[in-house]
Parts: structure tokens; sequence; C-alpha cells
């Protein structure tokens, strides 16, 4: 088998890729929502929000286990 055939049955193979459906997010006319936009902004804002309390929640129980280690 050449390899030209050998690529060409490998892409094959693949799953055919799927448009996601957001029906929410473009209007019949076309137009975007203001109110999408800033949703979806407000649920970025508060993912990264948890995600630094989470690594600050981290360190302070690090350092804590530091401190607790060098006192003995």
């Amino acid at each position: 088998m050449s390899l030209e055939k050998l690529i060409s049955t490998e892409i094959n193979d693949l799953p055919p890729l799927q448009t996601p459906n957001n029906s929410e997010e473009v209007s019949s006319s076309g137009r975007v929502d203001i109110n999408v936009l800033l949703n979806r902004a407000r649920k970025q804002r508060e993912k990264e929000a948890r995600t630094n309390l989470v690594f600050a929640g981290l360190i302070v129980s690090l350092m804590f286990t530091v401190g607790l280690i060098l006192s003995f």
C-alpha cells in the first residue's frame, strides 16, 4: 500500500465534527443578546474567584503545616 492510501484511510476513520447548537446566544435576527454576554462574563469571573480561593486556601494550609513542623 502506498503512503497516500494509508493517510487517506486514517483521515476517513475519524468521526465527523459537530457544531454545537447555541440557540440562546444568537436570536433569529442574527444579533447577540448583551445579557447572554454579561452572564457569560459573570460566570467566568465567579469561576476565577473560586479558583483563586482554592489556591489561597492551599497556600495558607501549606504555610500552617510548614510552621507546625518547624515549631517542633
